[in-house]
């Protein structure tokens, strides 16, 4: 099985940001107060401060103050104008590798479900594992639904999917840029930095861990 973080990774920017950002432009929240939080926030994550609930409550409150129907047609734009982008050739090269070894694809991220699965159908993996928003009545609450795809949250989160799968991580690989990542990187057989950050680089050259770049 190969396992791959989402934001930075495979992705030549971050998705959550980038949604962020995406939302301001178009004037469906507060533009200064809102991109103001929103780069506080990725600059604690980046730095392995981030309050993940803080954060969930910031990054899901505009799903629950519109309907569906209208946050996925201002899905649909985001992908073409902010995602496409930054698709990275050689991390889809790196995907198709994975498949013809008949490695089954799984993404990990701590980012929304809403926000990620059409990226990941885009990216044609198998399975797609992220903090799930919670829904009640057709509608988004703005509340996680279970437990944050985040830190030792990913590791439960696998934990619960190979459980109910029926798939266990002999031979896997997990393939990340981030030192929140570590909990995940040291649990499968063959961890690899991609593009890491100063953390992560340490830790992996500590390890001996592969550190591979995908922004060539």
């Amino acid at each position: 099985m190969a396992i791959f973080d989402l934001d930075n990774t495979l992705l030549g920017g971050d998705s959550d940001y980038l949604w962020g950002e995406f939302l301001v432009e178009h004037g469906v929240v507060e533009r200064e107060h809102y991109a103001r939080e929103n780069r506080r926030f990725y600059e604690e994550y980046a730095a392995g401060t981030l309050d993940i609930e803080e954060f969930m409550a910031f990054s899901l409150k505009p799903l629950s103050e519109h309907p569906v129907a209208e946050l996925e047609a201002l899905r649909d734009e985001f992908l073409q104008r902010k995602i496409r982008p930054v698709l990275l050739p050689a991390a889809q090269e790196l995907l198709r590798k994975h498949r013809r070894q008949g490695d089954y694809l799984l993404i990990i991220t701590a980012t929304n479900r809403f926000v990620t699965e059409p990226i990941a159908r885009l990216l044609e993996v198998d399975d797609l594992l992220a903090t799930d928003p919670e829904m009640a009545g057709g509608r988004y609450t703005g509340r996680v639904a279970g437990v944050p795809c985040f830190r030792g949250g990913k590791v439960e989160r696998l934990r619960e999917w190979l459980a109910a799968t029926g798939r266990d991580l002999a031979h896997s690989w997990f393939y990340s840029d981030s030192h929140n990542d570590l909990p995940l990187l040291e649990l499968v057989t063959y961890p690899v930095a991609v593009d890491p950050d100063e953390t992560l680089a340490r830790h992996a050259e500590l390890k001996g861990w592969p550190v591979i770049s995908l922004r060539s």
